[in-house]
């Protein structure tokens, strides 16, 4: 397999490993355990959670409203895959 050499010095910085297999085996299980993550995201994403009324739940330092929280992530996600 022929691999970019100024690529493979930088993935190896990047993820701390010293030799091409060691890289290139970190790698795709990163590509793997990113695949797997956005699918756990999607799974929790399609249940519907109301968190109307949270903070009151809360007692330390005021509350919080995840309600508010929640709506924030969605718009900051969308916002990261428009650009």
């Amino acid at each position: 397999m022929e691999v970019d050499d100024a690529v493979m010095a930088e993935a190896q910085r990047e993820l701390g490993t010293r030799s091409k297999v060691a890289t290139v085996n970190e790698a795709l299980r990163l590509a793997a355990e990113r695949s797997r993550v956005r699918e756990a995201i999607a799974a929790l994403d399609a249940v519907e959670l109301d968190l109307a009324g949270s903070e009151r739940s809360f007692r330390f330092n005021g509350g919080r409203d995840l309600d508010r929280l929640a709506e924030r992530a969605r718009l900051e996600a969308a916002e990261a895959e428009d650009s």
